[in-house]
């Protein structure tokens, strides 16, 4: 029986479908995740991306495939991680598609029944973090992104979620992605909705909190991409 649940050191994500059975850990080329953060968040195979390759190096822990065009790699890691072994697949960096995007087609080719935990996606560029949110979002494939500070959840038609703290967040907000959400709840937060209609270009349900005494909150809509953020520092 395939689990609901997903858990972060921050806390567990449970979500109304079942999860896929295989997990991957997919570190891309952002802001680093913190080497003791991601030592208890990864799960199932580690993929990197690019510069990614560069924290694997530093924690000595090696990954299960690196692709990427190797432009903000250093040398030494990557050449690591090849002496290691480790199954490569290298980028002309003249391309059309990101490394971010190009690693989620090969995950939906090489491991299409797969639940992606990616760290590394926040920080950084504005249009990399931008990419990223979107590519992510329609990519067809279930995924959170994470790391110690900051994280992002998606629910599509009729999805909800529950989230469960075990760090309480600083910040939860709400962002309609690809246009209009509709039939958006939110409870257990300070700011609750019920059937509200969110849209991308009037992004106001940011910078909610958890109710006083509650550790928990639950999202759900009916239509549309939605994007829930949770911010911790």
């Amino acid at each position: 029986m395939h689990s609901h649940e997903f858990s972060l050191p921050q806390g567990t994500i449970a979500f109304s479908r079942a999860l896929p059975a295989h997990i991957c850990t997919l570190v891309t080329g952002g802001r680093p995740p913190a080497a003791d953060w991601l030592q208890r968040a990864r799960r199932g195979k580690l993929w990197v991306i690019d510069h990614g390759v560069d924290l694997c190096h530093a924690m000595k822990c090696v990954p299960d495939f690196l692709l990427g065009d190797a432009d903000s790699a250093s040398p030494a890691a990557w050449s690591w991680a090849l002496a290691e072994g480790v199954p490569c697949e290298r980028f002309d960096v003249k391309k059309d598609l990101t490394d971010t995007q190009l690693a989620l087609v090969k995950i939906k080719e090489k491991a299409p029944d797969t639940f992606l935990l990616l760290t590394g996606a926040f920080g950084g560029r504005f249009d990399h973090a931008m990419s990223t949110l979107f590519s992510c979002a329609f990519s067809g494939i279930p995924m959170i992104l994470a790391d110690e500070q900051e994280a992002c959840f998606f629910l599509h038609e009729e999805d909800s979620l529950s989230f469960t703290a075990k760090q309480t967040p600083k910040a939860i907000s709400l962002l309609a992605l690809g246009g209009e959400c509709r039939g958006v709840s939110l409870a257990g937060t300070q700011w609750p909705l019920e059937g509200a209609v969110l849209r991308q270009e009037e992004p106001y349900a940011v910078s909610n909190e958890l109710a006083e005494g509650s550790s928990s909150f639950r999202a759900s809509l009916q239509a549309g991409t939605l994007a829930v953020y949770l911010y911790w520092q």
